[in-house]
């Protein structure tokens, strides 16, 4: 049985009707391949007992929101064959995803932030890792979208940068000063010896000329932390709960905040208001003087 042509015209059909990222449609086809590998079943034999199976696996070796994601790829998949006429019966339609624990980003200070971006241009690598650095944190950039951006996705003249985030749709977000400055150095002085002879558009380039993946991108900024002395977890998407909680903290509307992070539901942008209340909290216990005295006889 060839696992990958039971898939196939699933695949094509969310390749050609769905607006969905590259990652997105390799992601869903990995699911796929994983689910009918493990079961060993034509799609038509397929029971519920068999994907609750499935997911008790799962539910072994990955976490919730990993379990989860399986469980959206298995049961779009089915959705699709009964629509189409594939099968007369979805076998896991009252399927539910696993309860998520709540859990709060993880977010840098703005001491770590400003030491993560203290790099010292002195050529051009240290200039392409200072300035993507400072767009995402300027910009609140998901690691994906930094890395597809295109040269003339950068507008000079409006300070402006247009990015494409999921489901392909294009948003519009403003520069900061630095950003701009550095992104111009690099462009303008450093980019072409990255580009070592070779045609691309792409704006961040590897050591080879062409386009640096999520897992160089990931490498850069695990030793950029390492080297800055910076001992937290941390990943590309840290870079962006920083971005939004820090604009929160300092007086940013949460409509303002969603719009530039692309959110659909602005209930996905409120975690950042309670991180930011926490945040308030803790700097007004350290401040009050009736709290500062209180601490000092406790101790």
């Amino acid at each position: 049985m060839n696992i990958e042509n039971q898939i196939e015209d699933y695949i094509k059909y969310i390749t050609l009707e769905r607006q969905l990222s590259i990652n997105t449609i390799d992601g869903y086809k990995k699911d796929l391949i994983d689910f009918f590998s493990f079961l060993n079943k034509d799609y038509k034999n397929i029971k519920r007992v068999d994907i609750t199976n499935y997911i008790e696996y799962l539910s072994s070796k990955l976490n919730s929101k990993s379990v989860n994601r399986h469980i959206v790829s298995i049961r779009n998949y089915f959705k699709f064959l009964l629509r189409n006429g594939y099968i007369k019966e979805n076998p896991c339609d009252d399927i539910v995803g696993l309860k998520m624990p709540k859990t709060m980003p993880h977010v840098l200070s703005i001491e770590d932030i400003d030491k993560l971006l203290d790099i010292k241009v002195i050529d051009a690598k240290t200039s392409r890792d200072k300035s993507m650095l400072e767009l995402m944190y300027s910009c609140g950039l998901r690691v994906s979208e930094l890395l597809d951006l295109k040269v003339n996705d950068i507008d000079f003249n409006m300070n402006i940068v247009k990015c494409f985030g999921k489901g392909s749709k294009e948003r519009i977000v403003p520069l900061s000063d630095i950003a701009t400055i550095y992104l111009k150095e690099y462009i303008n002085l450093y980019r072409v010896s990255l580009l070592k002879n070779n045609v691309s558009d792409i704006l961040f380039l590897n050591v080879r000329g062409g386009k640096l993946s999520r897992q160089g991108f990931f490498k850069i900024l695990k030793e950029l932390a390492l080297k800055k002395g910076i001992d937290k977890d941390i990943s590309p998407h840290t870079i962006r709960h920083s971005f939004a909680t820090h604009l929160i903290n300092n007086g940013a509307d949460l409509r303002s905040v969603q719009t530039m992070l692309g959110h659909e539901n602005i209930k996905t942008t409120q975690i950042y208001t309670h991180i930011s209340n926490n945040y308030k909290k803790e700097k007004y216990e350290n401040a009050h003087p009736r709290n500062k005295k209180y601490k000092e006889k406790l101790l």
